[in-house]
C-alpha cells in the first residue's frame, strides 16, 4: 500500500511559490498512506487514480491502493518541512504522536509540528488551494465530522418533547414530568461497564445512559375536568436530573432521586440521592439527613411500604475502591462442560468474561438495604446482598426480596443467574424464611415457550393482604415435551407454614392472573406454535370447598386475529395501592359486568373501544367506541375506582387521548352517563410542518391471495394525475404469521398521529410449515405487491422506489436488493444481522438451529448472497450495539463482502450508539446519510446512469464512510448540496 512513495516523494529543483500546491496534494497522498498504515483492520477497497491529477511537474505518478477512512480533522495539526518542498499534512492524532509519525515516514530531520488557529466555522476547503483536485475534495468533506441534515429535518428533530404525565392514586392531580431534547454524544461517550448484559455507569452507580426528567408541575384536577395551575416542585439544585418518580400511597408525597453531574475527584457529585417532596407544598428535601447515603439502582431502586417509609436500595457505607483489573491474569480462561450437558442460548452481549468482570459486577450491584422513615429515621434492614426486585405485602406486613447470588455465568446474562428469594417481615427487618433458591438456569432450551426450572412469577395476590402465588413448570421447562399439564399455580399465606395449594392447572404456558376477589379471577394462558392463547375464569375463595366451580374458559382464540380480541378489562386502584379487576353493576340488571377496553382491529382499521361484558352470559354492549371518521381515541385508564364497592355503570368516569392525522395527542375526561368529553390538555402541536400532511390507509393483495395494508404518507396538496409520480421510500419490518387470514388483517389506524406503518410483510408458515423455510419468495412477493400497488396508484415512479428497515427490517432490506434488485434503486438497512451462521441458536422467531435448518439459515442469509447485490446499499449500526444477535460486527462483515464483490455500499459505523440511536450528533448524522442516499440514488437515480459508464471511473468504500462511487468529474456534477426528501 503505497510502499514505493518515497522514491519520488522530494522535489528539490521547485520554486517554493510555484510548487506550494503540489505539494499539498503530496501531503494528502502521504496522509492518505499514513491512514492505511495505521487503520486497523483495513482492507484492499480504495481505487483513485491520481495520475491525471497531480501536475505534470510533480514526479509522483503512481496510484495508491488501499482502505481509506478521513476521521474529523478537528483539531488540525501540520507538519512543516523548511525546505523548497515544503510539507503541509492535516494530523488527527494528539502531538505526541508526532514523534512516531515523523519517525515511521522518515521525513526529513527539518520536519515541524504545530496547531495553527483556525475560525471556529472553518471548512476544509477554505483551507485548500482551489487547484486541489476536486475528487480528493469530495472525499474530505463527506467524510468529516457528524453533519447535519437539511434545516427541515433539524427542526422536527430539535421539537421540544411533550411531559410525560402521571395522575395521583385519588385521581386529584396530575403531575407534568418535564423533559428534555436529544442528548448529546458526550453523554453517550461517558465510560460504562459491560457486565452481565448490564451496562453501568460507575460514577452513578446506575444504568448507563438512563434519560431523566428536568422538572415536575402539579396540577389539580378540578371537578369540571380542567386543570388546575401549575406548581412546581422546587427546593433541589438547579440542572439535577431526576429519576424513579413514584407517589406515595396516600398520594401525599412524592419520592424522586435526583443526581448531578458535577466533576469531583471521587465522583460523589455523580451519585443519586433520594428527595421526597410534599405534595400541597412544592417542597423537596432530601431523605436521608446524612449526604453520604447514595442510592444504588443498578436493580429495583426503592419502594414505599407505606405512606411516610421507604425501603431503598444504598451502596454500602463500606464499600471501597472498585477492584482493579490485574496486569497479569491468575490462569487462563476456562470454560468447561465435561458433564456433557445441552447448552443453547441465543447470541447474547455484554456478558462476564472472567473472574474480574465477576468482581466489578458484584461490586457495583451490591446494595444495603434501609428503611428509612420521612422523619429521618434510619434503620438496617438485612445484610448487603444484589437485591433485584423489593416487594411489599398489600397489608405492609411483608416484603418479598429477590436476590442474585454466585455462582454467576458466563454463558448468559444476570437474568439466569442463580435467584433466591425471602420472605422478611416489614416491622422488624426479621428474616422468617426463604421461598427459593434456583440455580444458574444455562439450560433453558431455545424453543419458545421453554421456561426457568422451579418457582416463577413468585408475586403477592392483589386481592388479598398476604397471599403468595407461583407457577411451576411440569415440562421441565422444554416446550417440546408434551405433558398434561404444562404448569401449575400454587397459592400460600405468607404466614402460615402449611404447604402451598394448587390453585389452577394449564395445559398451555402459563401467561398472567388478573386478579378481583373471591369470586373472580381471569388466567391466561397461550403456546406460540398453534398462536392459541386462552383465558379461564376461575373463583378463587372457593378453590378449597369441596365443590369448587368448575373453571370456566371465557375465551379462545389464536393471537393472530386480532378482529377477534375482545380487549382487557379495566383495572381499579385498591386502596393498598394494587390493581384488580374493576367490577360494574347497573341500575336496571342484577348482572355483573366487567368493563373491557380494547383496540378494535378491524378491515377498516383500529376501532378502540368499550364494552360491557356480562360475566355469566357473555354477553356485551358496547358503551363507547373511537371516532373512526376523523380521530384515533382511546381508553387511557378508569378515573372513578376511589369508591369502594362495586361500580356503577352510569357513574363511569375515564381519561382517554384523541389525535388525529392533523391534531397532537390531548388527553380528555369522559363521564357517564353524559359521555361529554371535557378537554384537559392542551399540548402545542410538536411537528406543526406535518400537521398537513396526507395519510391514507392503502389495501391490496399478495400474488398468493394474502391481503396486504400500508400507510401511504403524501405531500400537503400533492395531486398525482396533476403533479405525477414521486420518489418512493418504504420502510417496514416482516412479521411472522401461521395462516394467510390473519396475516391479512388490518392492524393501525389511518387517524394515528406521526405514526408509519410500513407495508405488512407476513412470512406465513401454514400447519407444520415454518415460515422461514419460505421466507424468500414471501418477502419478495410483498414486496411486489407493494410496488405494483404504489405504481398503480400513480404515486410512486418505478426506477425511484427505495427500500429501508431497522434491525430485522435491515435485515429485509438487504435481502430484497439481493433476490429482488428489479424492485428497488436502493436501500437503506440499520442495525441488521446479515449473517445466520453468527447466531446459531436462534434468532427473531426462528426457534431451530443452524445444524436443524441449515439450509434454512443459509438461504435468508443476505450475508451469503453479497454477490448478488448490485444496488447501491446503505450501512448504519451503533458501535456499542447491545442488541442479541445483532452485532456491530454483523454490518463489518457483510460490508466486506459488498467490497469484496464490488458493490456500490457505503458503512457507517456510530460511535458509542447502542440498538437505537440516542444523541443528537448520531441521530442528525444519520438524517443526513439518509436524505444524501436517497437523494443520490433514489431521487436523482444517478446510479442508472453510471452502469455502462468509463470502466476508469473510481469506486471507493470505507467503513468509515467514504464516497460511495465517484467518477472523474467536477465537485459540482455530483450534487451532493442535499435537499430534504424526507
Amino acid at each position: 500500500m503505497g510502499e514505493k512513495y518515497e522514491e519520488s516523494f522530494w522535489s528539490n529543483n521547485k520554486n517554493p511559490n510555484s510548487i506550494r500546491d503540489e505539494h499539498i496534494i503530496h501531503c494528502l497522498l502521504l496522509y492518505v498512506r499514513f491512514i492505511l498504515r495505521m487503520r486497523i483492520g483495513g482492507q484492499d477497497a480504495l481505487h483513485i487514480k491520481h495520475s491525471n491529477k497531480i501536475p505534470s511537474s510533480c514526479a509522483y505518478t503512481k496510484s495508491i491502493t488501499g482502505s481509506l477512512s478521513f476521521p474529523s480533522l478537528h483539531p488540525l495539526f501540520f507538519l512543516i518541512h523548511l525546505q523548497p518542498s515544503s510539507l503541509l499534512i492535516p494530523h488527527p492524532f494528539s502531538l505526541p504522536n508526532a514523534v512516531e509519525f515523523h519517525h515511521q515516514h522518515r521525513l526529513p530531520p527539518s520536519t515541524l509540528f504545530f496547531k495553527p488557529c483556525l475560525p471556529h466555522d472553518y471548512t476544509i476547503s477554505s483551507l485548500l488551494p482551489q487547484s486541489l483536485p476536486k475528487t480528493l475534495l469530495v472525499l474530505m468533506e463527506l467524510n468529516s465530522g457528524y453533519r447535519l441534515p437539511p434545516a427541515e429535518i433539524r427542526d422536527i428533530v430539535d421539537a421540544p418533547p411533550l411531559p410525560a404525565l402521571s395522575f395521583s392514586p385519588q385521581r386529584d392531580k396530575i403531575l407534568f414530568l418535564k423533559r428534555r431534547s436529544l442528548p448529546p454524544l458526550s453523554e453517550l461517550a461517558k465510560p460504562e461497564d459491560k457486565l452481565a448484559g448490564v451496562r453501568i455507569d460507575g460514577k452513578s452507580n446506575t444504568r448507563s445512559r438512563m434519560s431523566f426528567y428536568t422538572g415536575i408541575g402539579i396540577h389539580d384536577l378540578r371537578d369540571d375536568g380542567t386543570l388546575g395551575p401549575e406548581k412546581l416542585i422546587h427546593g433541589f439544585p438547579d440542572g439535577s436530573k431526576l429519576n424513579f418518580v413514584t407517589w406515595s400511597t396516600d398520594g401525599r408525597h412524592l419520592a424522586f432521586s435526583i443526581r448531578q453531574d458535577q466533576e469531583e475527584e471521587d465522583d460523589v457529585g455523580s451519585k443519586l440521592r433520594v428527595w421526597v417532596a410534599d405534595v400541597e407544598t412544592g417542597k423537596a428535601k432530601p431523605l436521608f439527613q446524612s449526604p453520604d447515603v447514595f442510592l444504588n439502582a443498578i436493580f429495583d431502586n426503592y419502594v414505599w411500604v407505606n405512606d411516610s417509609t421507604l425501603l431503598v436500595c444504598t451502596i454500602p457505607a463500606s464499600r471501597g475502591k472498585p477492584p482493579k483489573k490485574p496486569l497479569v491474569p491468575s490462569g487462563p480462561k476456562i470454560q468447561s462442560n465435561e458433564q456433557k450437558t445441552v447448552v443453547q442460548v441465543r447470541t447474547f452481549q455484554d456478558l462476564l468474561k472472567d473472574e474480574y468482570d465477576e468482581d466489578l459486577f458484584e461490586y457495583y450491584a451490591t446494595s444495603q438495604l434501609l428503611l428509612v422513615s420521612l422523619d429521618g429515621s434510619v434503620k438496617l434492614f438485612g445484610e448487603p446482598a444484589v437485591y433485584t426486585s423489593l416487594d411489599p405485602s398489600p397489608d405492609q406486613k411483608y416484603i418479598l426480596l429477590s436476590s442474585l447470588h454466585r455462582p454467576f455465568s458466563f454463558t448468559v446474562p444476570c437474568g439466569r443467574f442463580p435467584k433466591r428469594i425471602d420472605l422478611w417481615s416489614a416491622a422488624d427487618g426479621k428474616f422468617l424464611r426463604t421461598l427459593c433458591d434456583l440455580p444458574v438456569a444455562e439450560d433453558i432450551p431455545i424453543a419458545f415457550n421453554s421456561v426457568r426450572k422451579g418457582m416463577r412469577s413468585l408475586n403477592w395476590r392483589a386481592d388479598k393482604p398476604s397471599t403468595l402465588y407461583w407457577v411451576e413448570t411440569q415440562d421441565g421447562g422444554d416446550a417440546k415435551v408434551e405433558v398434561s399439564p404444562r404448569d401449575i399455580v400454587y397459592t400460600q399465606a405468607a404466614e402460615g407454614e402449611d404447604h402451598p395449594s394448587i390453585f389452577h392447572k394449564l395445559d398451555l404456558r402459563y401467561g398472567g392472573i388478573s386478579w378481583c376477589d373471591d369470586s373472580l379471577a381471569l388466567i391466561y394462558e397461550s403456546w406460540y406454535k398453534t398462536r392459541r392463547v386462552r383465558t379461564w375464569l376461575v373463583s378463587p375463595g372457593k378453590s378449597s370447598n369441596e365443590n369448587p366451580p368448575a373453571p370456566r374458559l371465557l375465551f379462545d382464540r389464536s393471537s393472530e386475529d386480532v378482529y377477534s380480541d375482545p380487549g382487557s378489562p379495566m383495572l381499579r386502584r385498591t386502596p393498598d395501592g394494587t390493581y384488580v379487576i374493576a367490577k360494574f353493576k347497573k341500575e336496571d340488571k342484577q348482572a355483573t359486568y366487567l368493563l373491557l377496553n380494547g383496540n378494535g382491529a378491524t378491515p377498516e382499521g383500529n376501532i378502540p373501544f368499550l364494552d360491557l361484558f356480562d360475566i355469566d352470559t357473555g354477553e356485551k354492549e358496547r358503551i363507547w367506541h373511537s371516532d373512526k371518521e376523523k380521530y384515533y381515541e382511546s381508553v387511557v385508564a378508569l378515573m372513578s375506582d376511589q369508591k369502594e364497592g362495586e361500580l356503577q355503570v352510569n357513574e363511569l368516569k375515564v381519561l382517554t387521548s384523541k389525535e388525529s392525522k392533523t391534531e397532537n395527542t390531548q388527553y380528555y375526561i369522559q363521564r357517564w352517563p353524559e359521555r361529554k368529553a371535557c378537554q384537559i390538555t392542551r399540548f402545542p402541536h410538536p411537528y406543526p410542518q406535518l400537521a398537513s400532511l396526507q395519510k391514507e390507509m392503502v389495501r391490496y393483495e399478495r400474488k398468493d391471495g394474502v391481503q396486504l395494508t400500508a400507510t401511504l404518507y403524501l405531500p400537503p396538496g400533492y395531486d398525482p394525475t396533476r403533479d405525477g409520480p414521486l420518489p418512493c421510500l418504504v420502510w417496514s419490518y416482516p412479521g411472522e404469521f401461521k395462516n394467510k387470514e390473519a396475516a391479512g388483517q388490518v392492524r393501525g389506524s389511518p387517524n394515528e398521529f406521526a405514526i408509519l406503518s410500513g407495508p405488512t410483510i407476513p412470512i406465513i408458515g401454514e400447519g407444520k410449515e415454518e415460515a422461514n423455510d419460505r421466507y424468500v419468495e414471501q418477502l419478495v412477493a410483498s414486496a411486489e405487491a407493494a410496488v405494483e400497488e404504489v405504481i398503480r396508484r400513480g404515486v410512486a415512479h418505478p426506477g425511484k422506489i427505495a427500500i429501508g428497515g431497522h434491525s430485522y427490517g435491515a435485515f429485509m432490506t438487504a435481502n430484497l436488493l439481493a433476490h429482488a434488485p428489479h424492485l428497488f434503486s436502493c436501500g437503506i438497512a440499520r442495525s441488521g444481522a446479515y449473517n445466520r451462521t453468527l447466531t446459531p441458536f436462534g434468532f427473531q422467531n426462528e426457534d431451530r438451529t443452524l445444524w436443524e435448518a441449515t439450509d434454512t439459515y443459509i438461504k435468508m442469509s443476505p450475508f451469503m448472497s453479497a454477490d448478488k447485490i448490485k444496488k447501491p446499499i446503505l450501512l448504519i449500526h451503533g458501535e456499542e450495539d447491545n442488541n442479541s444477535g445483532t452485532l456491530t460486527m454483523q454490518s463489518d462483515r457483510f460490508f466486506n463482502a459488498l467490497k469484496g464483490h464490488g458493490a456500490l455500499s457505503r458503512l457507517v459505523v456510530l460511535p458509542f450508539e447502542s440498538h437505537g440511536y440516542s444523541s443528537r450528533e448520531s441521530i442528525m448524522h444519520v438524517l443526513w446519510e439518509t436524505d444524501r442516499w436517497l437523494q443520490k440514488f433514489c431521487v436523482s437515480n444517478s446510479c442508472e446512469e453510471k452502469e455502462d459508464a468509463d470502466e476508469t471511473k473510481a469506486t471507493v468504500a470505507s467503513g468509515g464512510g467514504a464516497v460511495a462511487e465517484i467518477e472523474d468529474i467536477g465537485v459540482d456534477t455530483l450534487h451532493y448540496n442535499t435537499r430534504s426528501s424526507l
